[in-house]
């Protein structure tokens, strides 16, 4: 690689041209920007790695914040009701270089119960100077009387699209190639977070012995199970066999696949399997997320499986996946769902 930044803060936007993602809380902080009317407390809500601390720094400097005057705390670390007394004597010394001085607390919900009512003091009366940003993922964990004196902003997560298109632009940036079946695959283990999508690409870039990186070296990187062994599940659903299903899930399972991700896979096919069943421009869609072999495998199950591969099927593998945080055995919601399917 050019750099040995991690990738997620080599490309982070630096700008509001730059933010991908999340346009609809780019356009109402522009808007608000461009009015002059700036408050001085916000609340950015949502999972991780969706670029709320870096909307919170170009926010920070679009109302013309110094560096200098831009203090970010991690209230994990920084979570006791001393550590809010000091913040509450600081915010009164004027900003050095700026008309503002911008406090940026990441991941807010860990504040202890103590601090929160000494933060509360300081948002109830603040210097006119001074902008808060509140950063959650927890959002239910924030106080009402903390939340109700915030405007108040909820970071979506980016979609599967989104985060292909950001792999192939950063790969190629690194001067690397990526098959789209390859780029696809990282997008969906990145589980709608920027940093952990690009923390995948970082290892499978660190691991690539040339410039041009299969969707086989993803697994091999990743940990996610080989598309045979999907595929062959699928086909077990297909044939209601249970032994050839049990014996890929198994096989994936001991290879330390994680149920999950299996089921994000297995998913995923079966429902391409119905797009292309019932919509005739799927294929084309299509034709660049899948590696040949697993795109024919879609084609023949939705001309030869219309029996046994229907939205029964699909609305069962959603229940089995609801299931999975709570089985206590790997391989367990998958392995019920099959014979569920099965008629065992």
């Amino acid at each position: 690689m050019s750099s040995n930044l991690a990738l997620y803060t080599k490309y982070r936007p630096k700008s509001f041209e730059e933010v991908i993602g999340q346009e609809q809380v780019v356009k109402t902080l522009l808007g608000a920007i461009k009015a002059g009317n700036i408050g001085h407390a916000y609340l950015f809500c949502g999972s991780r790695g969706t670029g709320k601390t870096s909307i919170a720094r170009i926010f920070a400097r679009a109302i013309g914040a110094h560096d200098d005057d831009i203090y970010e705390i991690d209230a994990a670390s920084n979570r006791g009701i001393d550590d809010i007394r000091a913040l509450r004597d600081a915010v009164h010394t004027v900003p050095m270089h700026s008309p503002y001085k911008v406090y940026i607390i990441d991941e807010a919900h860990m504040l202890s119960r103590e601090a929160f009512p000494a933060l509360l003091k300081t948002l109830e009366e603040p210097p006119r100077h001074v902008v808060f940003i509140l950063a959650t993922t927890d959002e239910n964990k924030i106080p009402e009387t903390i939340v109700s004196r915030c405007q108040s902003f909820r970071f979506e997560k980016p979609s599967q699209t989104t985060l292909k298109t950001l792999v192939e632009a950063v790969a190629k940036k690194e001067g690397y190639a990526l098959e789209p079946a390859s780029s696809d695959l990282i997008a969906l283990l990145g589980e709608g977070s920027f940093r952990d999508t690009l923390g995948i690409l970082q290892k499978v870039i660190a691991s690539s012995s040339d410039k041009k990186i299969s969707q086989q070296e993803v697994e091999a990187v990743t940990g996610a199970p080989e598309s045979r062994l999907v595929n062959n599940f699928l086909r077990a659903i297909v044939a209601r066999d249970v032994e050839r299903g049990l014996s890929a899930l198994a096989n994936a399972i001991e290879r330390g696949v994680e149920e999950k991700v299996f089921l994000d896979l297995l998913l995923r096919k079966m429902r391409a399997v119905m797009m292309f069943r019932f919509v005739a421009s799927s294929r084309k869609e299509m034709i660049g997320d899948f590696p040949t072999e697993d795109m024919a495998l879609i084609e023949d199950l939705a001309k030869s499986a219309i029996q046994t591969l229907t939205s029964k099927e699909l609305a069962e593998l959603l229940r089995a996946y609801e299931s999975v945080r709570v089985a206590v055995v790997p391989g367990l919601a998958l392995e019920l769902a099959l014979l569920r399917i099965a008629g065992k």
